[in-house]
């Protein structure tokens, strides 16, 4: 098969449309040429199988595997030398180097100790870990013998780990003893423990990857140390599996209730994480791919285990944070010090620097030249956020959308075809694949400027969710009843006239005042343009006579010593000359820090419940329960009777 540094093109006028209509026109030609740059075992009898539509399938009749692509077929072309992951890791003061070909020996040695304990091709390995290369090596392993692994994020609670224990039904879960963050030990093993104890059904073997920091108590018979066990393994091959296959279930989080485990195919994953690379990131083989994310969260899974290593590129497992490990100048040192050629995070991160270090007087102190672009994602950008980003960087700065379902970008600025212009507030235009429109509540597509519902037409590019881990009927009920032929995103938004599109906020978050449906994400770009705020969020609040009335809490910036009330005067004032008098937008309350997910998401929902006195569950990704005591201490004081 053709490698994919030999298909090498120059970004050029036009290349996007002409990819993009392409790709919808004829998909399956459009795809059969992308999956030449890996390798596979047998060939497709389809490219697109569409015989049992909606359920649509990629590559049919085809057998790869993952691993192999991702990790052996790079050191057979000769890149065995080449670093495959750095582990950079602040917390601990470590940094390690690991070649694709000690990536090779070590993934094939934690295979045949899986296979030693029985796993083979379908079975389920749950795995429990902190940002270090066995997370990886665990994940590759599970792919080379066509086990299918479960990432569970490190220290989620034994609750939320007990319901994916029991949903997964895993045969070994693998752990490490305990997480580092900059200020405390998390111990994992405990967690796992009293997870198996609330859990109905038991994995056979527990693996423990004991650290340091605080080595686990191991339970005879059940519990095995995972050096002692890889030391006495045999290497075992990788092992072809059909394109179909599952890779891999992740649990998307805040799941209530049964756990809703999207489920990712082998083969359309590998060409469509291969495929973005280039033409989305325009990342070539041999750079440094930096994703500052998580490996339990699919940025982890798409963009720091599996794209960049299928791609041939140096990853980057950063265990540490934006700030605080040891200051705001954390990424700038990981940049420098790794020539790091793309970077991809949250605009959270973004949001925490420049709240710690508005001025970026500590990127002075780096040499970022390596760096090419940054993508943000995860949560919609604020504008502000994105110019400050590209003014202190001087690179292009690239919001895109996308899901945990689709596990890559839905709409981006695609800077391996063509770099478009940058519009602060959108994520620029659909990646080829991805027939993106969107639908009033009438089902037709609504005018240029007016929010609707932001749908994709089927079928789903590869890459994305096929299914939910044993639930069919609830893939169909949750993605695909909104609109016959159509995936419902569950985000609202509009296109412009130019045909950018504008994700908005969650459809749920579209707030009704006096009859208006108005969008809580546009008066958030107002709020975060303000000098002195450095994060906001709005939410729309039960009221009797209007229905809903928007309510902002702000965040402000570090160092910030002007009056809190004249502040939020200023910010009233500000989005009702941009917004209108018809936003109602009255209140604004100014809150030490937002509640969020481990993965930034600030949860606004949970905040909605809190101010109108509803029922709400501690959400399983929050990152720090505390939090919500002092919106709900803010919330009281400000007066709101609901909240108490």
């Amino acid at each position: 098969m053709a490698d994919a540094a030999s298909t090498d093109t120059a970004p050029h006028a036009g290349a996007w449309r002409a990819a993009y209509e392409r790709s919808l026109a004829d998909p399956a030609g459009f795809w059969g040429e992308a999956a030449e740059a890996i390798d596979w075992y047998q060939r497709w009898d389809r490219v697109l199988d569409d015989s049992n539509a909606p359920a649509y399938r990629w590559f049919a009749g085809a057998e790869l595997n993952t691993c192999h692509n991702a990790v052996d077929r790079h050191v057979a072309q000769g890149r065995g030398a080449q670093p495959a992951i750095i582990h950079d890791s602040p917390v601990t003061g470590t940094l390690a180097s690991i070649t694709y070909a000690e990536l090779q020996e070590r993934v094939a040695r934690f295979a045949g100790a899986l296979r030693g304990l029985g796993v083979g091709k379908g079975d389920r390995v749950i795995v429990y870990m902190p940002m270090v290369p066995e997370a990886a090596i665990a994940m590759l392993a599970c792919a080379r013998i066509g086990a299918v692994h479960s990432v569970v994020f490190g220290g989620f609670s034994a609750r939320e780990l007990a319901t994916r224990i029991d949903d997964a039904k895993p045969r070994v879960v693998v752990a490490g003893s305990c997480g580092i963050e900059p200020s405390r030990i998390v111990a994992y093993k405990p967690l796992l423990d009293d997870a198996l104890a609330q859990a109905s059904h038991q994995p056979e073997h527990c693996v423990i990857l004991q650290r340091e920091q605080q080595p686990a108590d191991l339970m005879p018979g059940r519990d095995l140390d995972w050096a002692a066990l890889t030391a006495a393994a045999e290497p075992a091959d990788c092992v072809p599996v059909a394109a179909t296959d599952p890779l891999y279930i992740l649990y998307t989080s805040g799941t209530t209730g049964q756990p809703k485990g999207v489920v990712r195919d082998n083969g359309g994953h590998a060409v469509a994480m291969t495929w973005s690379m280039r033409n989305v990131y325009n990342v070539a083989p041999g750079e440094v791919f930096w994703s500052a994310s998580d490996v339990g969260w699919v940025v982890g899974h798409s963009y720091i285990v599996y794209a960049p290593l299928l791609h041939g590129c140096t990853t980057v497992i950063y265990e540490g944070k934006p700030v605080g490990t040891p200051d705001a100048g954390a990424f700038w040192r990981v940049i420098e010090q790794h020539k790091v050629s793309v970077l991809f995070t949250a605009p959270t991160a973004f949001r925490a620097i420049k709240r710690d270090d508005p001025e970026a007087k500590h990127l002075a102190r780096y040499d970022t030249s390596s760096l090419r672009a940054l993508f943000l994602a995860g949560e919609r950008c604020d504008p502000n956020t994105l110019e400050w980003a590209g003014e202190i960087l001087g690179v292009p700065v690239v919001d895109h959308w996308w899901q945990t379902e689709t596990g890559w970008a839905i709409a981006a600025n695609c800077l391996g075809l063509e770099q478009l212009p940058i519009k602060p507030g959108s994520p620029t235009k659909p990646v080829p694949g991805y027939d993106v429109q969107v639908l009033g509540d009438d089902g037709s597509a609504v005018a240029p400027g007016t929010i609707g519902r932001i749908m994709i037409k089927l079928p789903l590019p590869p890459g994305c969710l096929p299914t939910l881990w044993g639930n069919d009927e609830r893939f169909r009920a949750s993605y695909l009843s909104a609109e016959p032929g159509y995936y419902l995103s569950g985000d609202a938004g509009y296109f412009d006239d130019d045909g950018y599109l504008f994700v908005m906020s969650r459809i749920d978050d579209i707030i009704n005042v006096a009859g208006h449906r108005l969008s809580t994400g546009g008066m958030e770009a107002v709020l975060a343009g303000h000098p002195d705020v450095a994060e906001c969020a709005v939410i729309g609040v039960a009221d009797q006579l209007k229905g809903e009335l928007p309510l902002g809490l702000v965040v402000l910036k570090a160092g910030v010593e002007r009056a809190e009330v004249d502040i939020a005067k200023e910010l009233v004032a500000k989005v009702r000359q941009e917004i209108g008098p018809v936003a109602a937008f009255k209140t604004v309350l100014v809150v030490p820090r937002l509640p969020k997910t481990r993965s930034g998401k600030i949860l606004r929902g949970t905040m909605k419940h809190i101010a109108d006195g509803t029922e709400y569950r501690m959400p399983a990704t929050i990152d720090d329960p505390a939090i919500l005591e002092e919106i709900h201490d803010a919330l009281v004081a400000a007066g709101y009777a609901h909240a108490g």
